[in-house]
């Protein structure tokens, strides 16, 4: 499945974090306490797609509170951490957005991401994902994961959408004040 294809507007855009909107590194200080890095331009790429009236949404296997500060940050309404059943969670998701499958995408970088892939319009993965995950994606960006990957995503979507022109000339336009 690898490859852009052509599809319907994608109202809702989905990510895992580990390996998406992270490195997928876990990194432990000596009181136990979990840290992670976000890119700050991923979190743009986020916000752009949001401006673009496209919804967005994490779904993560993992529960961290640094990852509620992060969407709560971004103005992502929906988290749903600890989940076991990506798909599950996801169709909920659509159902409770009243949004039909094909009309949205989701970014994950490991199998568990798989039904998800299966579920949504436009599946999405990193450059550092298995190559199995890599042979079940519509698309596959050059960035790894944490590392600019969701912004590539985010700008590759605007663009396939016509509205990635018209964000670059909001900031151009406050640029000239």
């Amino acid at each position: 499945m690898t490859g852009t294809r052509t599809s319907p507007t994608i109202r809702l855009a989905a990510f895992d974090v580990d390996g998406v909107l992270t490195d997928g590194g876990l990194h432990y200080a000596d009181a136990g306490d979990a840290m992670k890095t976000f890119d700050v331009r991923d979190g743009m790429g986020i916000r752009l797609l949001q401006e673009a009236g496209i919804e967005v949404a994490i779904i993560t296997s993992r529960k961290a509170p640094m990852v509620a500060a992060r969407a709560s940050d971004l103005g992502i309404r929906h988290l749903q951490q600890g989940v076991q059943d990506k798909a599950a969670a996801f169709a909920d998701l659509l159902a409770g957005l009243a949004m039909p499958p094909e009309t949205s995408a989701f970014m994950g970088d490991d199998l568990v991401d798989l039904p998800a892939f299966q579920l949504c319009g436009f599946a999405v993965t990193v450059a550092d994902a298995p190559a199995l995950l890599k042979r079940h994606a519509h698309h596959v960006t050059r960035a790894r994961g944490g590392h600019g990957a969701v912004r590539e995503f985010c700008e590759l979507l605007l663009h396939r959408q016509g509205a990635l022109a018209a964000q670059t000339r909001r900031f151009l336009n406050k640029a000239r004040g």
